[in-house]
């Protein structure tokens, strides 16, 4: 009798510690205190300094930073609109993982997986603050705090040969401080191109995780594990400098691109032109531009009389995009009383070029651009133009995104020759803005930009001290403008008839040799003869 009750008392030794921490677990599961009161709401005041000290993670950061700002109206939007973005990110979501979870059936005896309920719940998350960022770039800079103490309902099913397996997602919560970047500003809808977002931090997520209706978070060392695991792999991804970009517009749909080389036009001649004047002869001209340009045509000189005309003259044109470019030469008999006749016209893709190598085009001149018009089939003469295409020269001058433009390293000991080629290029002008302009009688302010003699002028805005109009400016030069300088104003014009017609509200001389040597610079310069005005300036030189 010893023996066996040796035996059944190993037994139950082995067999029933398992069996009874098996059974603790699942009360501890299954069965909730109920003990629980209702927390008591107090006032701060009434609080000791432990109290307060616990609370402090909890202040938002409007409180505590004056560099964040509270957004009680935009949290006040996303709870109106919660109902609506909880069904369009939840329906998102089904169509994003839907071809994840193809690829795993079939595999290792999986029937299917698909959500039995999917919902974010009715609690939106809450903005704690943002931080706006006064970038000189054309892009917009934020960082705001997320909290989403949530209450989602999601519900996976996994059929796992004849068995069934729903895994429940509850009690989320997710602490973030993203920074999110909206580049480049353009003017088309809706006014960004990408939105590139980047982690300060290591975000804070925790959740619960029922598996056949029991909470496996609770099981011992689990919980801690995740919530590593989940750390590590998001602070991979897109912790800073890690980012995340999400295309908003089309590369083709931007119009603020910077230019990438120079186009070199020859008009050589034309023939057999059509007879437009009274005495059997024309008096021909070409227009020549690029698509996708607000510039002003370029025109030839006048041939008086002339049905077979000889121009010979040559005209520099800024491409932005040769792969989508046109470039179109229209052919005009000029007369000296009322509008031009329209003589012909050709285009010309420059995707047809290669770079630095010259092409002859000679060209049928037709009416208009639509094929199926019979008024194409009249012979109307030939243009013979000759175009080369040179790019700009590459180099790696320019820096990240929040810094203006960063200086190459130190050019002591260096021949400038060996820093920056003399050669030829274009000077980009951009006239960002200005602030606190003011004039004495009126404010209706637009920029003049004058260099070597040419001057070009901002569109005027009328009624405002702080004008916007991101408008850019084109110099083709021979040489580099080493030790010269570019003269900005501020002008305000009065719209109707007065004896104080204008008014300069102050001006800035720029030394444009920073630029050649550092490619760009983007700044914002204190007017002089201006008691509080300041101007946004970015200028760039780009050499063939």
């Amino acid at each position: 009798m010893g023996l066996i009750g040796s035996f059944f008392g190993i037994i139950g030794f082995v067999f029933g510690i398992p069996i009874g921490l098996f059974l603790g677990f699942l009360l501890f599961i299954y069965f909730e205190p109920s003990d629980v009161k209702d927390p008591i709401v107090r006032p701060l005041y009434e609080l000791d300094s432990n109290t307060l000290y616990d609370l402090l993670p909890e202040i938002p950061l409007w409180v505590k930073s004056p560099d964040y700002d509270r957004v009680d109206w935009l949290n006040k939007f996303v709870q109106d609109m919660w109902p609506y973005l909880d069904k369009a990110i939840c329906y998102t979501i089904r169509h994003m993982t839907a071809p994840i979870f193809a690829e795993y059936i079939g595999k290792f005896q999986i029937k299917s997986i698909e959500f039995e309920t999917l919902t974010l719940g009715t609690l939106p998350p809450t903005i704690h603050g943002i931080k706006v960022y006064d970038s000189k770039e054309t892009e917009l800079i934020i960082e705001p705090v997320i909290r989403w103490a949530g209450n989602p309902n999601i519900t996976l099913v996994l059929k796992l040969l004849s068995l069934r397996f729903p895994v429940q997602l509850v009690d989320l919560q997710i602490f973030a401080a993203p920074r999110v970047t909206l580049k480049p500003l353009v003017p088309s809808f809706p006014c960004f191109a990408s939105t590139v977002v980047s982690l300060l931090e290591k975000p804070h997520i925790d959740f619960g995780l029922k598996l056949m209706g029991g909470d496996i978070m609770a099981i011992p060392g689990l919980y801690r594990f995740v919530q590593e695991t989940i750390k590590r792999e998001v602070g991979r991804l897109y912790l800073w400098p890690q980012i995340l970009e999400i295309p908003i517009l089309d590369n083709s749909m931007l119009s603020m691109k910077k230019p990438v080389g120079i186009l070199h036009v020859k008009v050589i001649r034309a023939v057999k032109l059509l007879k437009m004047d009274f005495l059997g002869t024309s008096d021909p001209y070409v227009k020549l531009s690029l698509t996708g340009e607000r510039l002003p045509a370029k025109k030839t000189a006048v041939k008086m009389k002339n049905l077979n005309p000889e121009w010979n003259e040559e005209f520099k044109l800024i491409v932005k995009d040769p792969e989508s470019q046109v470039l179109e030469l229209h052919v005009y008999d000029w007369d000296k009383v009322g509008a031009h006749d329209k003589l012909g016209m050709q285009l010309i893709p420059l995707r047809l070029l290669s770079p630095h190598e010259a092409k002859e085009f000679s060209l049928d001149l037709v009416k208009n651009i639509n094929p199926n018009d019979p008024q194409n089939k009249k012979r109307r003469g030939k243009i013979f133009v000759e175009l080369t295409f040179k790019p700009f020269i590459e180099d790696d001058r320019f820096s990240g995104p929040l810094d203006g433009y960063v200086k190459k390293e130190s050019m002591r000991g260096k021949a400038q020759d060996d820093v920056v080629s003399n050669g030829p290029g274009v000077l980009l002008v951009t006239v960002r803005g200005a602030e606190d302009v003011e004039g004495k009688n009126h404010n209706n302010p637009y920029a003049l930009v004058l260099f070597r003699g040419e001057q070009k002028k901002t569109k005027m805005i009328r009624k405002t001290r702080d004008p916007c109009w991101n408008e850019e400016f084109q110099f083709m030069l021979e040489e580099a403008p080493i030790k010269e300088r570019i003269h900005i104003e501020v002008i305000t014009k009065r719209t109707g008839f007065s004896f104080r017609h204008k008014e300069t509200l102050g001006y800035v001389d720029i030394n444009l040799t920073d630029v050649v040597y550092n490619g760009r610079i983007n700044e914002k310069y204190s007017l002089i003869d201006s008691k509080n005005g300041v101007i946004h300036i970015e200028i760039q030189w780009s050499t063939i």
